[in-house]
């Protein structure tokens, strides 16, 4: 997973940056949904947060070329329908030409640092939606965790609201990735339950002026029955950091994604950094909960 030529990147940064949108203008683009009506999104938002850890790992997602091989691995396996990122990744991976063909979507807020004080306050310090149409992708995603301890949630509400009503306007997807969260012991935790997920989305399915291009990325929890109930939003199941075993996670994400509503996954770390290290076999495992089609495409 390490041949990749980063001194052509690094070089193109330095040299020629107004490649990167010209590679954008040119790069080919597909509908989002196939005969299949589901995708599979593979996330890589997370250092942009400050939060480069998987499982006991601290800083596994620390070195960039590591980081880009898995992802362009992953690009390249059949099911794989795009990818979700912050500026400097999506560009990256443009620059190596791992974006043809594939849905990009472009992570908005990420000024709420893991592990800082202000963390509930999630500015929206990545892309806006005037950047995303310029740079032709599909959509934009904004964490939304409503605190209700937290005044800061009330900010991030209202600049969720503006981006959902912005990205509408233009015909692009809003993804919305909602929580109920809190302080507890100086962090922030998700309250990962039914009614957890059920009020979250409830608050954030009407952010906007029109909720006709908002789309929900929910975590697979307990009675996901009950949680797509709450919801007629086109709905992507969350991967996160699952601590539980591989086999495990896999068999909760296929009871869920038959389940009307669900569209499909949007996985990162639990992918790109599996406990065998056996990226392709992840992705292509997981390619194939979401579309059991793909049996004849893996190799």
């Amino acid at each position: 997973m390490s041949e990749l030529d980063l001194d052509s990147v690094r070089e193109i940064r330095a040299r020629n940056p107004e490649r990167v949108g010209e590679l954008a203008r040119a790069r080919a683009r597909r509908p989002v949904f196939g005969n299949s009506g589901r995708i599979m999104i593979v996330a890589a938002d997370h250092p942009g947060r400050n939060a480069f850890g998987v499982r006991a790992e601290s800083m596994a997602m620390a070195d960039r070329r590591d980081l880009l091989a898995r992802l362009v691995l992953a690009l390249s396996r059949p099911g794989v329908d795009g990818v979700l990122g912050t500026p400097d990744i999506l560009e990256d991976l443009l620059l190596l030409g791992a974006l043809e063909g594939k849905l990009v979507f472009g992570s908005m807020n990420r000024g709420g640092l893991q592990g800082a004080a202000f963390e509930l306050d999630d500015r929206f310090t990545g892309y806006d939606p005037d950047g995303i149409a310029r740079m032709g992708y599909d959509g934009g995603k904004m964490l939304a965790r409503i605190a209700l301890d937290d005044p800061a949630t009330a900010r991030t509400l209202q600049a969720c609201a503006t981006a959902v009503s912005q990205l509408a306007n233009r015909g692009l997807i809003a993804m919305v990735e909602p929580f109920l969260s809190s302080w507890e012991h100086g962090r922030v935790r998700n309250q990962l339950t039914a009614e957890g997920c059920i009020r979250s989305m409830g608050v954030c399915s009407a952010l906007g002026v029109t909720s006709a291009y908002t789309w929900l990325k929910v975590p697979v929890v307990d009675d996901m029955e009950r949680v797509m109930a709450a919801t007629t939003l086109p709905t992507l199941l969350l991967g996160g950091d699952p601590a539980a075993a591989p086999e495990e996670t896999y068999a909760t994400w296929e009871k869920a994604l038959g389940l009307p509503g669900v569209r499909g996954l949007v996985v990162g770390r639990a992918l790109l950094y599996p406990p065998d290290g056996d990226v392709q076999n992840a992705v292509d495992t997981a390619a194939a909960l979401v579309r059991p089609d793909l049996g004849g495409e893996r190799s």
